[in-house]
């Protein structure tokens, strides 16, 4: 027998242009079943300090265009705070919480994963820019940032061909490449460093003299921020886990690449670092929809009693896997669509 009666949803980690419409589309679904949805404030410092409130019809109409999140984010670890998982779980009972939806990427998951072990009900929605979770086509809101990515590319290439300059654009992923391969096909990129596949500084500017050899005096490099030099003749390195990817620090890898070619070759290179503009701004057509599908099918998952799961979208088909089958691994990179942009350097 299900004994739902009130749903609490929460946003955690970094926020993407379609968040907004995930929660909008789960209250809409709830509200056919009658349950009521707690909007829980800032990730899991909501449940943490009690900071709760019901969210009501009028309150997630408008904002299915509408980024950032209304319910605001933080990245808290209620693991890493001293009775913290003690206060989640009084602050659940406080506001009469049955389940949770929990929308983010690996590291607000993983909590909701590691919660479920102490009698907390939940299921995950994959939203990410970086588009790293494992067994999902697209994470939601990566395909909002490819555009503000591609965009990008598209107005460097007439001021580097302006002047003559090897443009650099360094886009976010963490230790994945996907804003990078796609916005650099998208874009028609003259290269693309990923860090799934390390480089080697003597191929890059053997790409840009070729350039020169057929006429083409100027260079547009994406670059995701994780990329990595080739260390030859030197231990490979094992990639973090997913549990400690935070401590790690990511960009300036843009910088590095450009004072290299410039040593190298003598011409004049510029970066731009997009940065937060790639979480920022409204989501696109297919990110809307993918967020409205989501939605409905995490409060279907909580109205079936399927906890611990994640919604994930692989074929065109929005269906569920558990959490630990989806967290246990990174998302492999698509190696057959980087081969196929190389034939355009």
């Amino acid at each position: 027998m299900n004994e739902i009666k009130t749903i609490g949803i929460l946003t955690g980690g970094g926020d993407t242009p379609a968040t907004n419409a995930i929660i909008r589309s789960v209250f809409v679904k709830a509200e056919t079943y009658k349950y009521k949805v707690m909007g829980i404030k800032n990730g899991w410092d909501g449940l943490v300090s009690g900071n709760v409130i019901e969210l009501k019809r009028d309150m997630v109409s408008g904002i299915l265009d509408r980024g950032g999140t209304m319910l605001g984010s933080a990245r808290v670890n209620p693991f890493k705070i001293e009775n913290g998982v003690e206060m989640v779980k009084e602050n659940i009972s406080k506001f009469s919480i049955d389940s949770i939806i929990c929308i983010g990427g690996d590291d607000a998951n993983i909590i909701m994963h590691r919660l479920s072990q102490y009698n907390i009900k939940g299921v995950g929605i994959p939203q990410t820019i970086d588009n790293d979770i494992n067994l999902n086509d697209y994470s939601i809101g990566f395909d909002s940032a490819v555009e503000i990515a591609t965009d990008a590319v598209d107005k460097l290439h007439t001021t580097a061909s302006s002047h003559h300059r090897i443009m650099i654009l360094e886009v976010m992923g963490r230790e994945a490449g996907w804003i990078a391969l796609y916005s650099g096909i998208a874009g028609g990129a003259d290269l693309i460093l990923i860090p799934e596949v390390p480089f080697d500084y003597d191929y890059v500017v053997d790409v840009i003299e070729k350039r020169r050899e057929r006429g083409k005096d100027y260079s547009i490099i994406v670059v995701a921020e994780g990329a990595k030099p080739e260390l030859k003749n030197a231990k490979v390195e094992v990639k973090p886990g997913l549990n400690n990817i935070h401590q790690m620090q990511f960009g300036g890898i843009g910088n590095v690449i450009a004072k290299e070619i410039e040593k190298r070759t003598g011409y004049e290179t510029r970066v731009t670092v997009l940065g937060h503009l790639q979480r920022g701004g409204k989501p696109t057509a297919f990110d809307r929809i993918l967020a409205t599908r989501a939605g409905i099918k995490a409060v279907e998952l909580v109205h079936e009693g399927k906890f611990d799961c994640m919604v994930c979208f692989e074929g065109n088909v929005i269906k569920s896997e558990p959490m630990e089958k989806v967290l246990c691994d990174y998302k492999p990179m698509d190696l057959d669509l980087y081969e196929m942009s190389r034939i355009f350097y």
